[in-house]
């Protein structure tokens, strides 16, 4: 099941009419078809389970090394309270346990499970959840730091603000393990 594209279509004109815009008038003849298509990209996460990025792990032997940590991981989500976006970056820790996988599909699993409508909090915890069926670490933390738009353009519309979210199992989940790799993430976090 994909995005009913015409059913959207056919909604962004209503909303158009509703706000007392003329769907049909030069400018805004294509939006609904724009904003279909924009959907279908925003949410292609639904009906994808993120755990197939990580089927393809691979057994390791003695030595995996004491910690995988991907930074900088740029991702976009839609706020399912208001439908606005937002941007951010997410930093994946884990401490490997018999199996690693390659870091695209660390980036992967990010931007599957952000590309549905989401709250910040559970997208943290989902990803956490996932890492962790996916890869059985001895540990994972995950951080994330966004920018909502609806707190940036409507409401309290503090523009430079921005939201940090964690979540940390295993050995990650205590307080020294986890300071040593926000130190390693850099930044104001």
């Amino acid at each position: 099941m994909g995005v009913d594209q015409p059913r959207i279509q056919a909604a962004v004109a209503e909303i158009l009419a509703a706000i007392g815009e003329d769907p049909g008038r030069p400018g805004l003849e294509t939006t609904p078809e724009r904003v279909a298509s924009a959907y279908a990209e925003f949410f292609s996460g639904l009906g994808t389970d993120p755990l197939e990025h990580l089927r393809d792990s691979v057994p390791v032997g003695e030595r995996t090394g004491e910690l995988v940590l991907l930074r900088d991981i740029e991702f976009r989500s839609v706020c399912e309270h208001h439908l606005l976006p937002f941007l951010g970056t997410a930093h994946l820790a884990y401490l490997p346990g018999d199996h690693i996988v390659g870091l695209g599909k660390l980036a992967a699993v990010v931007e599957t499970i952000a590309a549905r409508p989401q709250l910040q909090e559970r997208l943290t915890e989902e990803i956490a959840d996932t890492l962790e069926a996916g890869l059985a670490p001895r540990g994972i933390l995950v951080v994330l730091d966004a920018s909502h738009g609806c707190v940036t353009t409507r409401g309290p519309r503090q523009s430079r603000s921005s939201t940090v979210t964690m979540a940390s199992r295993g050995e990650l989940a205590q307080p020294v393990a986890r300071s040593e790799i926000i130190a390693l993430i850099g930044g104001s976090l």
